[in-house]
């Protein structure tokens, strides 16, 4: 793999093209100044809007402002991220975000009158005023929370505790983004260094015991010394989300979490108990697990050890993985393919790692400009599957924004993860077919088997934990460092197989999880995951109908609700049946290694 010193060195080809935003600077900064003006423009609606005319007037200007204020900052960004060291970038970055405060505190006032309307005198706004028929489901969308709005006083109390209730999450994330240093471990030539959490995802893997384990107690190493100080901030974090849950009129705070995206309650049940009547499977392949390694003892750091070695890796370059990918996704039909292919040809796409580069890979959806990718590109197998799960987000992005007006175009989490996940699923379906070579084979088997470990199984284990969390701060019992150790470390055994021995610091699992200060969101990947699988088994079979829905899916944006879009592909997840499917492909591919 070539490795780049400055970004000229890196073919123009394999870079972000800019100038698709923005021609030249001179025209960001007249779209930032016509920002400012339209702004101050809207802040005048404040107590103005008082027939259907006033209100077209101030959303038809909102949508406007966002529309330019999304390129304005999205250009920022992406120029910041290519070289997060560039001084400049960031004083253009920090110049978008000033204007993005003004443009929330100008408009903070709409969403309270909205609000303070009657339904039948909007309905007459809108029957009165033919624009707002564009606006229509968003303004009724809106209504839906009016029983979930408190009166005028208690919101302004509940609002000027906003900043209040944020300050567990913030703690938390000061913590372990600031202040948290690990433990020493011992480098190849015997000197001591500090670990990182770079250095920790490779040695956690690595094929020495002793590294792995050294590598584990030295990341745990600071939670564990910080316990009583995360459980008091996890505490408050779950029990301000209960309050405000209450407040609200919500029956549970999960049930306030899962209101937006109206997904009953029954889901995330159902997904937890479909999950836990299928563990024996888990608790098949970790036995393998502790043969395969030939272990008198499975540990929690021998769970991310390769069990096929270096001889199943290969080089793979990008162009290569490109082609790789277009192959692998032909049963998405040539109207995804065909514009699959002109994210490379026209700069999409930015692939290699350079210096300053932000790390990691992620898909941006700019709305009537064209999805940018970034990636870090080290032309290895991982790449090629980050390769076509973020080219599964920028054709979502794409088809959404082709297909969709403005005000639809985006789509909720709830179904983000599902394209991108379709793609994997589709690509590793794809390299097992074509494989002859069995260590490359099983190889593959054991990533698709990690995939389901990782995307699904532990999402579903860290979902049950918060359930458990908040049900007992609902039944107002305390929430306890010796509760959430004892809840974790069940769940833990539960999800990880008899097999597996429970070290001191497995029970501690909990207290280094960001996810939980965003309460009930990581459902959300287990859901996906599953959902992807389904969709992917029903690709395969290459009936051109399936094709066509799937297509559909992709360009509804959020023209409905998540669950409806999902069952235009044919996956119901109010029944049992998709996330059952899935854990039966899980099943099957645990049966093939088994026979290794």
């Amino acid at each position: 793999m070539q490795t780049y010193k400055t970004r000229e060195e890196v073919a123009d080809c394999e870079k972000w093209n800019l100038l698709d935003i923005y021609k030249t600077e001179a025209e960001w900064e007249k779209d930032l100044d016509a920002v400012k003006e339209k702004i101050a423009a809207l802040s005048e609606f404040n107590g103005k809007i008082t027939n259907g005319t006033t209100l077209l007037a101030y959303l038809t200007l909102s949508e406007e402002v966002s529309y330019i204020y999304r390129k304005v900052y999205a250009y920022a960004m992406l120029l910041l991220d290519l070289d997060t060291r560039n001084t400049h970038a960031q004083s253009l970055i920090e110049k978008a975000r000033i204007v993005g405060q003004k443009y929330s505190s100008a408009t903070a006032f709409f969403m309270p009158y909205l609000l303070s309307l009657d339904e039948k005198e909007l309905k007459t706004y809108i029957q009165e005023e033919d624009g707002l028929a564009y606006f229509e489901k968003d303004l009724l969308e809106s209504f839906r929370y009016k029983k979930h709005v408190l009166s005028k006083e208690k919101e302004e109390v509940l609002s000027e505790l906003g900043e209040s209730l944020s300050v567990p999450s913030n703690v938390f994330g000061m913590i372990n983004n600031a202040d948290i240093t690990f433990g020493e471990v011992t480098t190849d030539n015997g000197e001591k260094i500090e670990l990182t959490r770079g250095m920790y995802a490779k040695r956690i893997e690595d094929e020495d015991r002793d590294v792995r384990k050294e590598a584990y107690l030295a990341y745990y190493k600071p939670y564990i010394g910080l316990k009583n100080t995360i459980a008091a901030t996890f505490s408050a974090a779950v029990k301000n989300n209960v309050k405000t849950a209450k407040l609200r009129n919500y029956p549970s705070a999960l049930e306030k979490s899962l209101f937006g995206d109206q997904v009953p309650v029954e889901v995330y049940h159902n997904l937890i108990s479909t999950t836990r009547k299928n563990l024996p499977y888990m608790d098949d392949y970790m036995n393998f697990r502790k043969k395969r390694l030939r272990l008198n003892e499975l540990h929690a750091y021998d769970l991310s050890v390769p069990l096929v070695g270096e001889a199943a890796k290969e080089e793979i370059s990008y162009d290569d993985a490109f082609q790789i990918m277009l192959e692998a996704l032909k049963p998405l039909g040539e109207e995804y393919l065909s514009v699959l292919k002109t994210f490379k040809e026209k700069r999409y796409i930015d692939v290699r790692e350079t210096p300053g580069k932000r790390s990691g890979a992620y898909n941006l959806g700019l709305y009537s400009v064209h999805p940018y990718i970034l990636l870090n590109h080290r032309d290895d197998l991982d790449s090629l599957f980050t390769l076509a799960h973020e080219c599964g987000h920028g054709m979502h992005s794409y088809f959404s924004s082709k297909h969709q007006p403005q005000i639809s175009a985006g789509y909720s989490i709830f179904v983000a993860e599902v394209a991108s996940t379709v793609n994997e699923v589709l690509l590793i379906r794809h390299l097992l077919k074509i494989e002859d070579d069995e260590t490359k084979r099983e190889h593959l088997l054991h990533h698709f088997i990690d995939s389901f470990k990782g995307t699904f199984f532990t999402q579903v284990m860290f979902s049950e934990f918060e359930k458990a969390v908040h049900e007992q701060a609902e039944k107002g019992l305390p929430l306890s460092l010796d509760f959430f150790n004892q809840t974790y470390e069940e769940l833990f055994k539960a999800y990880n197989g008899s097999s597996l021995v429970i070290d001191e610091q497995v029970k501690y699992g909990w207290a280094r999880i960001p996810h939980f200060y965003r309460p009930f969101y990581v459902y959300k990947y287990a859901t996906g995951f599953a959902s992807a699988i389904n969709i992917a088994d029903k690709l395969l079979e290459g009936k051109k109908e399936d094709a066509e829905n799937y297509l559909d899916f992709l360009k509804s944006g959020s023209s409905d609700y998540p669950l409806e879009l999902l069952k235009k592909t044919g996956v119901d997840l109010t029944s049992p049946e998709p996330i059952n499917h899935a854990l039966t492909i899980f099943h099957s591919l645990v049966k093939e290694v088994l026979k290794k």
